[in-house]
């Protein structure tokens, strides 16, 4: 049972202390990574709940045959389940804290928040089918909402930015594609995952692949041209 728990866990921190040393200007204290992460498991019971309760409405209208409902149903319930309840939790906790005075910090939250979600249902997932499911997911669906965090991370952080230079509407729009972004890519996820075809499988195989390359690259880059969210951040402030 521990070994399990721990192939479940492990993955998710790893790839959390990853984006965590990415922070050059002003480490995040962990007590507040820590309540992210714990939001991101809260993520997981409203976004089970609400996709139950979406899929069942579904399947009122449609047949689970008919094209369009794995496609309604991935895009247009799970994944907005999922990543809007990440999105919601996120900016009620961290979107007035002092401790958000750099952007790259966007990227250091969401990314926890995602990680606290897929460590969750990890081990879920880990517990019902054993260890070969802990090594798929490692290398397939913990890095996968890591990346969704990281998209979703860089367009918070510029938001936050935009809205302390007073541009409230790109604010507004960097804060809806904070969600709109991930939630089309992991949608996306979901339903390139679910098909069984020898093309299709290669297909996700290259999707995966690009997606942890583009959102490293991007989690990198933005580090290195972090700044403070404030141009003269004054000292005694106790960030």
């Amino acid at each position: 049972m521990l070994v399990l728990i721990a192939s479940a866990v492990v993955p998710a921190v790893i790839l959390l202390l990853r984006i965590y040393r990415l922070d050059r200007l002003e480490k995040e204290p962990w007590k507040l990574i820590a309540a992210l992460m714990a939001l991101g498991v809260v993520a997981t019971l409203l976004a089970s709940l609400t996709e139950q309760i979406g899929d069942l409405a579904l399947s009122f209208f449609l047949p689970e045959r008919h094209p369009a409902y794995p496609f309604l149903l991935y895009f247009g319930i799970v994944a907005f389940s999922e990543e809007g309840f990440k999105y919601l939790l996120l900016k009620n906790r961290t979107w007035r804290s002092p401790h958000f005075n750099c952007q790259f910090d966007g990227v250091v939250y969401a990314a926890s928040v995602s990680l606290g979600f897929a460590l969750w249902e990890n081990i879920g997932y880990v517990l019902r089918y054993g260890l070969a499911t802990a090594i798929a997911r490692a290398i397939t669906a913990i890095p996968g909402h890591a990346c969704f965090g990281v998209f979703m991370g860089v367009l918070y952080g510029v938001a936050k930015r935009q809205a302390l230079s007073g541009d409230e509407p790109g604010s507004r729009r960097s804060r809806r594609l904070a969600v709109l972004l991930p939630a089309l890519l992991h949608g996306l996820y979901d339903f390139i995952a679910t098909k069984q075809t020898n093309g299709l499988s290669l297909i996700f195989v290259v999707f995966v692949a690009v997606l942890f390359i583009v959102a490293y690259r991007l989690a990198v880059s933005n580090a290195r041209r972090d700044r403070y969210l404030d141009p003269a951040p004054r000292s005694g402030d106790g960030f």
